[in-house]
């Protein structure tokens, strides 16, 4: 069975990377179609072949591709897939816009409806003026988005969160695999020093960073940042003096930040929450705003405590009473478990059978 693999674009680390890598596990020899590939930015993927668009050959778009957001549509409608029986597109964007042949079965694994048209339409265009002159490009790019949706012959949400969304925007079917998490790389260690407060993640403005450092900062507790972005200035400006930006690290040298921290925290609405999972792999305990991903993954008392306003004084309340000793590790590690790299390859594999047995 000849299979390809698409993504929206190569060029950064983070969790639906970590679903491009383990499905690469099950397919080694798929290779991978994308709008745009930036090999410094994107390490993990230098031994994987890489197919690129056209648009690849022009610079300005590779390293501003946001600022572009027709050009993806035209590359992925002009892959061909003659030849492959299965192609499985990973996507938050055009991705899953795909024209594959009559006999090419079309797996989706959908990261969530496209959030700048979607969800998180407010939070990406927040300014009247841009949202006003925004509008009717964005009313097209819906029109293009759904009918896109619906090009998949099975669509997967990742989490019952962008189950819910697929319903709503897409008005479609969808099934539930959640993604993979390397539960035998993150591990809990025997004797942590749990002394600092823990954030990873791509430093954006959804992820509302900004109230866990405005939390702790108030609060006088020591806070790690994992990751990079555009919020790095911002979180600098905001930090307080036990605030520590880390930039991006290893998975070899995350594992540790997850292993001694005292929690993770995690203030965003995500559609699932990988790094949650890490954390809890590590037998750490996750703080996280009640909506979204962080409601699907966190047992409050037992893996973690959710806070209700995404503010600081909401996280604050929870902060101030935290007492790490309440939560065992074990019972962390044993909910990373659910969401291990064996059972989503199991998911996977079933799937796949059925539609070519």
């Amino acid at each position: 069975m000849q299979i390809a693999l698409v993504y929206d674009k190569i060029n950064r680390i983070g969790g639906a990377e970590r679903i491009i890598s383990t499905l690469k596990e099950i397919y080694p020899r798929a290779p991978i179609y994308t709008f745009v590939h930036e090999p410094q930015l994107a390490p993990w993927a230098k031994a994987y072949d890489i197919r690129t668009s056209f648009f690849q050959k022009i610079p300005l778009v590779r390293r501003r591709h946001e600022w572009f957001p027709i050009l993806p549509i035209f590359a992925f409608e002009n892959f061909r897939f003659w030849g492959f029986d299965l192609v499985i597109s990973v996507t938050a964007g055009e991705a899953k816009g795909i024209l594959s042949q009559e006999n090419c079965t079309h797996i989706c694994i959908l990261l969530t409806p496209t959030r700048y048209l979607w969800s998180h339409y407010q939070i990406y265009f927040d300014r009247g003026l841009l949202r006003w002159l925004s509008l009717p490009a964005v009313v097209c790019l819906r029109i293009w988005d759904q009918l896109a949706a619906q090009r998949p012959d099975v669509m997967i949400a990742i989490s019952q969160t962008v189950q819910k969304r697929i319903t709503k925007y897409y008005r479609r079917e969808s099934l539930l695999i959640y993604p993979p998490v390397d539960t035998d790389k993150f591990i809990p260690l025997i004797k942590p020093k749990s002394n600092y407060f823990l954030l990873v993640g791509r430093l954006v403005k959804y992820k509302r960073l900004d109230i866990a450092v405005h939390a702790c900062k108030k609060l006088n507790l020591p806070l790690k940042i994992v990751g990079q972005g555009p919020e790095a200035k911002n979180l600098r400006k905001i930090a307080g003096s036990k605030t520590e930006l880390v930039g991006h690290l290893t998975d070899e040298d995350l594992v540790a930040y997850y292993q001694n921290c005292t929690a993770l925290l995690f203030p965003q609405e995500e559609d699932f929450g990988i790094t949650a999972v890490e954390a809890m792999a590590c037998g750490k305990p996750v703080i996280g705003f009640g909506k979204g991903g962080a409601k699907e993954l966190i047992q409050p008392g037992i893996t973690g405590e959710l806070f209700n306003e995404q503010t600081p004084d909401s996280l604050i309340n929870i902060l101030k009473d935290f007492d790490y000793n309440k939560y065992l590790p074990e019972n962390c590690r044993c909910q990373a478990e659910k969401f291990s790299k064996d059972k989503f390859k199991k998911e996977i594999l079933k799937l796949v059978r059925k539609y070519h047995a």
